[in-house]
């Protein structure tokens, strides 16, 4: 037999009749959670005693279960571990013999098994030696035989772990922190491993074995809870897949929902992200404590021999350093004062905080829930000394984090920022995003406080960052529905009437300046028209432009670079100037550069493609320019096919396209008749050094004189690399966007990114007599927005009935 499905014995105690049994018990949908568990427990207990019975095993022998099925917590398609213990006195072959005769009945029904056969003593030097098995031993519980040999290794192992403490807990720490280090952060994950992943099921059982040590101990309220919801999704995880996995895949997200009952896929995400958060809070708090206990073991002595071995005969007293009204350092964590009293006192949890953080402390576990247990609520709007401790306590950057998660782990945030319950565990079901809806607002806010210097208001910068996407916990637009929001906390915080719009006017537009300088022509003079009207004064402009900047830093390294921050900056400059008063220049009456004329120059002379190549550095510091791409320069004579040729090209030599603008150049007729086509590209290498011009140029000749089939070598080069696992993409999107623009009609796609995506638009506008005036390429994660402002060969904008028919013949060619 090779599957738990199949059954050829009848017999109870056989193999055939524990499976049948097994997948009866698997199916019962009347009883899941912990009773299964227990249930399924029971069960291999009894059909693993029958085995051991049957084989006539010698005395003083056991059969043992540790870890999870030590625990009496067997999933779906847990592994068995077990260990064959014996005092010695047995022969080594009627031992051995006994093993085999339950390894293999496990084997055969395709269970996973973890397995040894080790003597007391031989259990106990190896738990000595390697953690994890000492680990797996505090869990040792009798399933057949000797009941007093299993007493005595549990009172050994027990007895070392506690005399062992001070040596093996720190192991333990830092085993748990390079498990995170390699598995990440489960309550921000979106395909999370619910055993390895730091606050997973793995750090439950740490914080259970630092417990056993009497070294210091879990806070308890909400840890049994935390730890049997995620015990439920992989039950569920391990019935919808059929496989012993731990990893909660995309894929399989809506059938693990379904399972438990869930409404959907982010209602199972989000119970997971709490449990995993109060497990990680309660490993922070644990784990302090334990450092805490052994360095004041470790001082003892050495203050013992600085007295000359007296002790004084009583306690030495604690210090106790002021951070702030109510507020003191004790211990290395902050604390309330002696005198402080929290029920009189309803700005103490914010000072508390705010102190806390800006001395780069803990918050302590006693100090947050004495505060949510007696402090006085706030009355509304806030005191203005409320306002400014929240202030002080965003603006204290990387130490906000700690702090922000131990107030809301105690439903302090909540009864603070009542809307933020809609955010708090909200998964955000896009790759770039690397936190929760929650951690994101904190993460803006922590990036923001870097950011200040270049505000006139920091308050309005910090709080903005808090708040921009609050919205997303409501249907809709979330800038839409978080600007109302905003409004409402804005105002309850104690903010002015003028504040409050500011804020609010943030949290409407916090996406305007990236999504317009990367999806739009800065210099057609409605684009930035419209971003001036939208932000309304200078001081408004600045604070967007760090907020816009805070927010692409906290959501991941997807989502901001050099370039973006240099189109960015762009786009403030001109508005800026508009709102200064400056007429943005006509584009349509600028003069070709020198480089550009030369090129046309030279393209009408030969009758053939020219190109220059030109690296442009942008600057963080002066000493420190920094290259955001490279100016590819095009000139030749006018003719069709010219975008998706050079698209093509660029393509091929694996160059990324960034921006592209087309103009049609009329030279003196001395020089010759019609027109030459100039192209400026900003383009950027996927890795590796540049290629030649020469080489591209080459290229290009073939690609438009049809001698390069660009459209097979793009399909060759796809073919030749593997289709990675995963969801499919949604279908491409083509619409024209309301733009205002009075120089071309603005088609924006929205599709997966893929090499030679503007190679495939060209070719599909190719047959549209249209003409691209310009090309702006965004891309995030997997998604590319690619927008393209084309005319009416004669230059007019297209009518809106051709546009709409454009976009849609677009859509389906991309299909």
């Amino acid at each position: 037999m090779t599957s738990l499905d199949a059954s050829t014995e009848t017999e109870d105690s056989g193999p055939g009749g524990y499976a049948a049994a097994r997948l009866l018990l698997l199916h019962e949908k009347e009883r899941s959670g912990p009773p299964r568990r227990t249930a399924l427990a029971r069960l291999t207990d009894d059909w693993l005693s029958g085995l051991f019975a049957a084989a006539a095993p010698p005395r003083g022998v056991a059969l043992v279960a540790v870890g999870g099925y030590g625990r009496g917590e067997l999933s779906p398609r847990s592994d068995l571990d077990l260990l064959l213990l014996h005092d010695g006195t047995a022969d080594q072959a009627a031992v051995a013999a006994l093993a085999d005769r339950i390894w293999y009945p496990v084997w055969d029904l395709g269970i996973a098994l973890d397995h040894s056969v080790r003597t007391l003593a031989e259990a106990r030097t190896t738990a000595g030696e390697d953690l994890k098995v000492q680990l797996g031993l505090l869990d040792a519980r009798t399933v057949a035989g000797d009941a007093g040999i299993v007493a005595a290794l549990r009172t050994t192992v027990l007895a070392d772990w506690r005399n062992q403490a001070p040596r093996r807990l720190p192991e333990l720490d830092a085993l748990c922190r390079e498990r995170a280090e390699r598995a990440g952060e489960l309550q921000y994950l979106l395909e999370p491993d619910l055993k390895e992943a730091r606050g997973g099921l793995r750090d439950a059982q740490a914080l259970r074995a630092v417990a056993a040590s009497w070294l210091a101990d879990a806070p308890r309220e909400g840890l049994d809870d935390a730890r049997r919801r995620l015990l439920d999704a992989r039950d569920a995880l391990h019935l919808a897949t059929g496989r012993a996995t731990d990893r909660l895949a995309l894929q399989e997200q809506d059938a693990v929902a379904a399972e438990l009952g869930l409404l959907d896929a982010d209602t199972l995400l989000r119970e997971v992200y709490e449990a995993a958060r109060t497990i990680s809070y309660a490993t922070d708090v644990t784990w302090r404590e334990v450092h805490r206990v052994l360095k004041a073991r470790s001082a003892r002595p050495r203050l013992r021999s600085l007295l000359g071995g007296r002790s004084g005969g009583g306690k030495q007293p604690v210090e106790r350093t002021p951070l702030a009204e109510g507020v003191v350092e004790m211990d290395g964590e902050a604390v309330l004062a002696l005198s402080a009293r929290p029920e009189r006192d309803p700005v103490l949890p914010l000072r508390a905080a705010a102190a806390a953080a800006q001395s780069a402390l803990p918050i302590s576990l006693h100090a947050v829930r004495r505060l949510a247990a007696t402090a006085k609520p706030l009355p509304v709007p806030w005191p203005a000394e409320a306002r400014e401790e929240l202030v002080t306590l965003l603006g204290a950057g990387e130490a906000t984090v700690p702090v922000w998660e131990a107030l809301e782990a105690e439903g302090l945030v909540t009864r603070l920022l009542p809307d933020w319950e809609r955010v708090r565990c909200r998964p955000q079901r896009n790759p770039v995003h690397t936190w929760t809806v929650d951690r994101h607002l904190v993460e803006t806010a922590v990036r923001a406080a870097s950011l200040t210097r270049r505000v006139g208001r920091p308050d309005l910068l910090l709080v903005a960052a808090l708040l921009h996407d609050i919205g997303k916990g409501w249907p809709g637009d979330h800038s839409v529905a978080g600007e109302t929001i905003a409004r409402d906390v804005a105002t309850r915080i104690g903010f002015d009437r003028t504040d409050v719009g500011v804020i609010a006017t943030a949290v409407r537009h916090h996406l305007l300046l990236v999504e317009t300088a990367t999806r739009r022509d800065l210099d057609d003079p409605a684009t930035v028209q419209t971003v001036a009207q939208a932000v309304g004064t200078l001081g408004t402009l600045e604070l967007l432009h760090a907020l816009t900047e805070a927010d692409a830093l906290a959501t991941g390294p997807a989502a901001w670079s050099t370039w973006r921050a240099s189109l960015v900056a762009d786009l403030v400059k001109r508005v800026a100037g508009v709102l200064a008063g400056e007429t943005p220049p006509d584009p349509e009456a600028a003069a070709p550069s020198a480089d550009q004329e030369r090129l046309a120059i030279e393209a009408l002379r030969t009758g053939e493609p020219v190109l220059a190549l030109r690296t442009e550095p942008v600057a963080a510091e002066p000493e420190e320019p920094e290259p955001v791409g490279v100016e590819l320069l095009i000139a030749l004579p006018d003719q069709p096919g010219v975008l998706p040729a050079v698209a093509g090209v660029l393509a091929l030599h694996r160059l990324t396209v960034r921006a592209a603008d087309l103009r049609a150049v009329e030279l003196p007729t001395v020089l010759g008749s019609g027109s030459v086509l100039v192209l400026d590209w900003r383009v950027a290498a996927e890795y590796g050094s540049l290629p030649e011009a020469a080489r591209l140029r080459a290229d290009l000749v073939r690609a438009l004189d049809g001698s390069l089939d660009v459209p097979a070598r793009l399909a060759e080069r796809d073919a030749a690399y593997p289709r990675r696992r995963g969801l499919t993409a949604p279908p491409p999107r083509v619409t024209v966007a309301a733009a205002d623009s009075r120089l071309a009609t603005v088609i924006e796609v929205r599709a997966q990114d893929a090499p030679g995506l503007l190679h495939r638009i060209g070719r599909a506008l190719e047959g549209a007599a249209v003409r691209v005036r310009s090309a702006h390429v965004s891309t995030l994660g997997a998604n590319a927005v690619d927008t393209l402002y084309v005319t009416r060969p004669d230059g007019s904008l297209l009518p809106d009935e051709e546009a709409v028919d454009l976009a849609r013949a677009l859509e389906a060619a991309l299909r």
